[in-house]
């Protein structure tokens, strides 16, 4: 019979591929590491590593690998199900989403939640869209709340509300591009916000593999435009606060621009703060909740998703 806790340390193993770091990671001692796959590889007869310099697996390791990540994900996903039918006074629920987006969100939500449900663990993992695509994927969450659509496998997504990607162009800015001209084009901004009308301006914008990065690409694809990039950052908020210092041209999700009440937008074209609404249907989408489709959902996310439904509306109309 397969030990797990023999296949959780050969996994740890396997993909630090060095028994010294894997076994710091489990705080367990080196040769206590080597006698949990020694076991492995006696049980199923064959060598699972080529213990070589440096270290890698054999094609019995690979298989067994990928193996490993799906009983263990299994055997974790049967405890769910079953501490769910047991009853529903405790449990997990591990969430992703942007450091920024639930700074605007989660105040809403969490409270109301934890209240309904004190007894689930709440577990927050915070990065950019492609690193929460991956956690999902993974098992590592879940479920992740970002913009439509999710770029991983077998996700299934519920709608939230929708979201505008706005463009920022304080006025210092068109006035050092354009001196002269820089009131006439801020004119054509807010009747026509084309990102042609800024191409030769400054952009500052976050990393790839953050979704505002993608639909932003997208737009100068669109546009047929190669911007000039002088800073790149993974902080939405640190090139919001540059560009609005003078720096250069952004992009930034209309949803949070609430939590800045310093720039409040003012009149319909936020041409107050230098906020346009873009004409490219790119920049407007959908939030959503994504969790993926081949995994048990348990009854603590299938509660966090109807109070998310329940009150993220809101907060976008507010």
């Amino acid at each position: 019979m397969i030990n797990f806790l023999n296949l959780e340390y050969f996994l740890a193993a396997s993909e630090e591929l060095n028994f010294t770091k894997a076994a710091k990671q489990l705080y367990i001692s080196q040769q206590s590491l080597s006698t949990h796959i020694s076991n492995l590889e006696k049980e199923f007869g064959v060598t699972l590593f080529n213990r070589s310099t440096p270290l890698t697996l054999t094609y019995a390791g690979r298989v067994l690998q990928k193996r490993a990540r799906q009983m263990l994900q299994l055997r974790e996903e049967t405890y769910h199900e079953i501490a769910d039918i047991k009853d529903f006074t405790k449990g997990q629920l591990n969430i992703g989403m942007s450091h920024t987006r639930g700074r605007r969100l989660l105040p809403e939500i969490l409270p109301v939640y934890q209240e309904r449900f004190p007894g689930i663990d709440l577990h927050l993992k915070e990065g950019n869209s492609t690193e929460l695509d991956a956690d999902l994927l993974h098992g590592d969450v879940d479920l992740i709340i970002g913009m439509l659509p999710f770029r991983v496998e077998d996700v299934e997504t519920v709608p939230l509300c929708e979201e505008e990607i706005l463009l920022v162009v304080p006025d210092a800015v068109l006035e050092r591009t354009y001196g002269l001209l820089a009131q006439e084009r801020k004119k054509q901004l807010s009747c026509h916000a084309a990102l042609s009308l800024v191409q030769e301006c400054p952009f500052l914008l976050v990393k790839p593999g953050n979704r505002v990065r993608t639909l932003s690409d997208e737009m100068f694809t669109e546009a047929q435009i190669s911007p000039k990039v002088i800073l790149e950052t993974e902080n939405i908020e640190t090139v919001l606060a540059l560009s609005l210092k003078g720096m250069g041209v952004t992009f930034y999700p209309k949803m949070l621009i609430s939590g800045h009440e310093p720039i409040q937008p003012q009149g319909a074209n936020f041409c107050g703060s230098g906020f346009y609404h873009l004409d490219s249907p790119t920049a407007r989408g959908i939030l959503g909740i994504g969790y993926h489709k081949g995994h048990y959902m348990s009854q603590a996310t299938k509660e966090f998703i109807q109070i998310a439904k329940e009150h993220v509306g809101t907060i976008h109309a507010g």
